[in-house]
């Protein structure tokens, strides 16, 4: 069984048992339960419901596993030929990760 599920403005395949990196979540601490009701679609064995737009009743219920865990570096580097322009810039996206307890569909 796996749902698409919308969390934080993205969309994810979630399977029970998996752990997922998700935008970083304000003001929660590690062990901490999370549920997410934005289901889009449930497979259950072949049985799909398409939400529209969501699935009436479903939701997925996840632990935090770690609140904050950083990215890898992103390096963005502007120039402009012959003027002398350079200019570097970094950076390093926050997500928090959770693992899914259960999907109640």
């Amino acid at each position: 069984m796996y749902v698409i599920a919308e969390i934080q403005g993205q969309q994810f395949k979630v399977e029970a048992g998996r752990k997922l990196y998700v935008h970083h979540i304000k003001n929660v601490e590690a062990g901490a339960e999370v549920s997410f009701d934005r289901v889009m679609l449930v497979d259950n064995d072949g049985a799909v419901k398409v939400g529209a737009p969501l699935v009436e009743g479903a939701k997925v219920v996840c632990e935090v596993v770690s609140p904050i865990v950083k990215g890898d570096k992103v390096l963005i580097f502007h120039k402009k030929r012959r003027k002398g322009y350079r200019k570097l810039n970094g950076h390093r996206q926050q997500f928090t990760e959770v693992k899914v307890k259960e999907i109640i569909a």
